[in-house]
């Protein structure tokens, strides 16, 4: 059967910026999974997706006018309810049939087949296929009903008396199978070949649409838009590359604003514009957020040697008009952005007349949780656990260092700057705390005690930091386990997951020699009587997340189960037990010893007798107990000494040699032996067996 490709469009106002990318995406999938199940569309229909602000269209090709007829089988009802004894047919039967729209005549027809035990009438037949304005029609309705929209709107419709819901007022429909217009409608329209081009410099308006294949480029010569989302993000892309090359600079990168641009404008044209240099002398971090945020701008960076990727004073800004004298559109941008600069430099300037010191007190009436105090009691707590932890790390110096440092850590939530860019919580307190004279290892802890916030983002700068850091977020889990808040499937509106992923980066990345089990004691006994003492729960969770980490970056998960089952405590560890693991593994010894060891802690576990700890040899009697005996004593101190030097590939390869006597004990010695003394003995064998060989990791993950 021949088929053509097919084109529809939706044209609309202005559509969510933020949104139309999913838009755009689910509303072409979305016809192309409902023509696929029409019969309309086969797998090897593919499908092209258009979303402009105005518009979301898609292309699909090779789409059938009419799917092919669907043979089908109907069971109506077994036999002996179906068919009188004389085999005339019953009331149920005729009902049955005239609700399939088939009358008595219909009867002869019907087949008998076997139904589990008994047999059953089947109504046989063909089902026409459907026309592809039904199948269409079926397709949009259910496309637009379950578009991702992110607030629906109530609009009236041209009559003046009907309304629809939608995003957005939609204007125009397009459907196009080849050249022909295929009947359907949609929120009051009905489907045509005229579509609308630019607001402001389309050459011609409407635009006539002759051909489905001839959308995208028909809309950008008569139309003036580029229609395919991603088309125009390259070109945008190109064009902020090309103007900042001609200034030596390069435009900040970000994505999400990137996306964001593209769905406001329907013809790029990128423009230089600049600011007042005085304004410089705000944190760059604040300029690049309100013109980022506000303005939609890129702001354009010096990467030279020297400069660092500092901030210029130019900008570029994505217009979505190109008239011949650009002069306007471009003092109006600067006109715009400058009240924007005016006030960050308002908030800096007003900010820093108070030192966070002088802050801290205000703190205590700000509340951090109904259940867990004011930001003031938060901060004690940090603090008690930062001069803990800082402790252990570097003594009394370190200590106090963070201890300072966590005080003044959330002052800047109380400055003005922060309250307008809550995003530059901790970066603002940074600057403020060199402001007043803080030293710079204080200064870098309070700005980067955040950190990482993301994935992949960087770790503290220094060591006052990684300490401040990690007692920032053990204060959080603790607090918010200890009153049952607790992340469930998806949701996790505390970010307690990424609190988590901070913890277990600042342990294994900076190579902290601390036990997990102690960091989460401290931080619940920096909380008063009472808290909820979730210990388990947080280390549980902790551990939960550390698995995840660890198979992110590569290592099996027989690998990881190994060495997390042992719930090792000094994290920093783990890289080189996961390394010595996997060259275990490679050993040709490996999965028979892996299984021995299986077989061990099974034995272990069953065994009804208490073991002993020490092994009497004289209770050795049968020689393949004594050679395994003399072969761990071998082992044993060559693994040990391996192990206390942190070697832990050759304390694992030292035990290589046990697979022949291992192998030889399970084929000749009976382990639960009448002798209650013998039985004991053996089972003392193993346990020694088992404690040197799950030292590093448990082996017996590793079995298959």
């Amino acid at each position: 059967m021949s088929t053509k490709n097919l084109l529809v469009e939706l044209f609309v106002e202005e559509l969510p910026p933020k949104a139309l990318k999913g838009l755009g995406e689910a509303f072409g999938a979305a016809l192309l999974q409902g023509l696929r199940t029409a019969g309309l569309a086969g797998e090897h229909s593919a499908l092209n997706v258009f979303a402009s602000p105005r518009r979301l269209a898609a292309h699909i090709s090779h789409v059938l006018a009419v799917a092919p007829d669907k043979a089908q089988s109907v069971k109506l009802m077994p036999v002996s309810v179906g068919l009188a004894a004389d085999g005339a047919p019953t009331p149920a039967l005729l009902k049955k049939l005239a609700a399939l729209g088939a009358d008595a005549g219909a009867v002869a027809q019907l087949r008998q087949a076997a139904d589990g035990k008994a047999s059953a009438l089947f109504f046989d037949s063909t089902m026409a296929g459907a026309t592809l304005a039904v199948g269409l029609q079926q397709s949009l309705d259910a496309a637009l009903a379950g578009l991702p929209i992110p607030k629906v709107m109530q609009y009236q419709l041209a009559d003046g008396w009907s309304s629809v819901n939608f995003v957005r007022p939609a204007h125009g429909l397009v459907a196009l199978h080849g050249a022909d217009v295929v009947p359907v409608s949609v929120l009051g329209l009905q489907a045509g070949r005229s579509t609308r081009g630019h607001r402001f410099e389309a050459p011609l308006d409407p635009v006539m649409l002759q051909h489905a294949d001839h959308y995208e480029q028909v809309l950008a010569e008569q139309g003036a838009v580029i229609a395919g989302f991603a088309r125009r993000r390259a070109e945008i892309v190109r064009q902020l590359a090309a103007a900042a090359q001609r200034e030596g600079l390069v435009p900040i990168e970000d994505e999400a604003l990137l996306d964001e641009v593209t769905a406001l404008v329907e013809r790029p044209h990128v423009l230089l514009c600049r600011f007042e240099s005085e304004f410089l002398a705000v944190p760059q971090e604040c300029l690049i957020l309100t013109m980022k945020a506000n303005q939609k701008y890129f702001p354009l960076l010096d990467v030279s040697a020297g400069a660092a990727g500092r901030l210029t004073n130019k900008f570029l800004v994505v217009s979505n008009i190109r008239p011949a004298d650009a002069s306007r559109v471009v003092e109006g941008n600067e006109r715009v952005v400058r009240p924007r600069l005016a006030d960050a430099k308002f908030f800096f300037d007003q900010d820093r007349k108070k030192t966070l010191l002088s802050r801290l007190p205000q703190l205590d009436r700000v509340v951090y949780h109904g259940k867990l105090g004011s930001q003031g009691e938060r901060v004690q707590r940090v603090r008690r656990i930062a001069q803990a932890i800082g402790q252990e790390l570097g003594g009394k110096a370190l200590a106090q260092q963070a201890g300072h440092a966590a005080l003044l850590a959330k002052a800047d939530l109380l400055t003005d700057m922060v309250g307008e860019f809550p995003e530059l919580q901790g970066v603002m307190g940074g600057y403020y705390a060199r402001h007043d004279g803080e030293s710079q290892a204080v200064a870098d802890a309070v700005e980067d005690h955040y950190k990482p916030r993301f994935a992949g983002d960087a770790l503290p700068r220094g060591e006052v930091g990684v300490v401040l850091a990690l007692a920032d977020k053990l204060e959080t889990l603790a607090g918010l386990f200890g009153i049952g808040l607790l992340p469930s499937g998806d949701k996790d509106p505390y970010a307690l997951r990424r609190h988590a992923l901070g913890v277990i980066r600042l342990l294994i990345e900076r190579d902290l020699p601390l036990s997990v089990t102690d960091l989460v004691a401290r931080a619940f006994e920096a909380f008063p009587a009472g808290h909820g003492a979730a210990h388990a729960e947080v280390a549980h969770f902790l551990f939960d997340r550390l698995v995840g980490y660890l198979r992110e970056r590569g290592y099996t998960a027989h690998e990881v189960d190994a060495v997390v089952a042992l719930r090792p405590q000094r994290w920093a560890q783990i890289a080189q037990r996961l390394a010595a693991v996997r060259a275990f593994a490679a050993l040709p010894e490996a999965p028979a010893l892996a299984s021995a060891n299986k077989r061990v802690g099974n034995i272990l576990k069953k065994a009804d007798v208490a073991v002993h700890a020490e092994l009497d040899r004289a209770l050795l009697v049968e020689p393949a107990e004594q050679a395994l005996a003399a072969a761990l004593e071998a082992a044993a101190p060559r693994a040990d000494a391996a192990f206390a030097h942190g070697d832990y590939s050759a304390a694992l390869q030292a035990l290589a040699g046990l697979k022949v006597p291992v192998d030889a004990f399970f084929d000749g010695v009976m382990v639960n032996a009448p002798d209650a003394a013998l039985q004991r003995n053996r089972l003392a064998l193993l346990q020694q067996l088992h404690r040197a060989m799950n030292r590093v990791a448990d082996l017996s993950r590793l079995a298959s």
